[in-house]
Parts: structure tokens; sequence; C-alpha cells
């Protein structure tokens, strides 16, 4: 009777931190990021102005909100690096580096996704944006009105080519859509949380 107590036991235990290490590693980062408390949202179609940043010029501008220590950010970038790869003679890609907890620099980021863009730190580009998770995608056409903010893709991993909802509205804008429709799950933010990564 004991020995079964104590196989009940470790098998309570083992469940728990199985359940556990699926929670921390999988589970939650399929919930949508809450949206934080005085969350000022932009809506799509708005002027965005970066003031004297040299972020903008007379193509369509992408921005990727990217925090090193997130999980789902560091899952994303090879995809993020095959877009700029891909769409670079087109469209003018910056990143935005969002992480209050450690420094980092540019050549660091650029290094990380193998290619010679802008890279920023300010959190105000974010809230210029409406983005307050990581990993985001924001489009801009050239006229500096937001066009896209949402995700890369619906799986963790972004290897569903059946939503790769960024490369999607790069596709739109290059194609001249006005009116361009994306899902519920192409907007609902996912991700981390800012200003640390959590969720």
């Amino acid at each position: 009777m004991k020995r079964k107590i104590l196989l009940a036991l470790w098998l309570c235990i083992l469940f728990g931190g199985i359940s556990f290490l699926f929670w921390e590693n999988e589970y939650k980062y399929s919930l949508p990021t809450p949206v934080p408390q005085n969350y000022h949202d932009v809506a799509m179609g708005t002027h965005i102005d970066f003031g004297k940043k040299e972020i903008l010029k007379n193509r369509p501008v992408f921005i990727h909100f990217f925090n090193p220590d997130c999980p789902c950010s560091r899952f994303n970038v090879p995809h993020v690096s095959g877009l700029i790869k891909k769409y670079g003679d087109r469209i003018d890609f910056n990143i935005v580096v969002l992480n209050k907890e450690k420094n980092f620099t540019v050549q660091e980021i650029q290094d990380k996704f193998d290619a010679d863009v802008p890279v920023f730190f300010e959190e105000e580009i974010a809230q210029k944006c409406g983005v307050f998770a990581t990993p985001q995608a924001v489009l801009l056409d050239a006229s500096q009105n937001l066009y896209y903010r949402g995700n890369y893709n619906k799986t963790r991993y972004c290897t569903d080519a059946s939503s790769n909802y960024a490369q999607m509205a790069i596709d739109s804008l290059l194609n001249q859509n006005s009116n361009p429709s994306f899902d519920a799950l192409a907007l609902r933010t996912y991700g981390c949380s800012l200003p640390k990564c959590s969720k």
C-alpha cells in the first residue's frame, strides 16, 4: 500500500512538472498578450510621425519590434532575416529593440539578423505605432501611414506558410492594395509583454 502511494505521488509530481514545462515553453505563448492599462490604440491608416528619426524615407517602411530575451522573438529571427533578404530592395527595414534589462549594441543586433539595417532602442517608437509586445511587425506605406501592425505567423516558429501574415501584408502593399484585409489572428497581439519579457 505504501509503495502504491509513493508511486502515485511520484507520478503526480512528474505530471505536474511536465505540465509546468508545457505552460512555460508553449501554451502561455499561444494566449493573446494582455492589453496594458492606459493603452492608446493607433488605428490602421494613421499617419505616423517619427520626428527627426532617420527611420522613414520615400519607400515603404517595415519595423520589426524585437526583444532578445523574448522566446517568441528569438524563434522569429530566421523568418525576419528572410524577409529582409527577400524584400530589402523594395522596402526599408528597421529593427527596434525593446529591452530595459540589458544593453545591446547595434552590431550585436545586426549580427543576429545577418543584416545591415538601422537599429533603434527607443520605446517611444513602439508607442507611436501602438505596439505593446514582441515580436510585432509594423508596415508603413510610402506616405508614412500605418498599413499593418500585427503578427508574423500563427505558429510560434513561423513555419505555417498559410499564415505568414507579415509577408502577406508586404505583398499586399507592394501590389498596391489600398484596402487590405487581415484575419483576427493576424491583428490580435501575441508574444511577450513590454517593458519586460513576461506573459
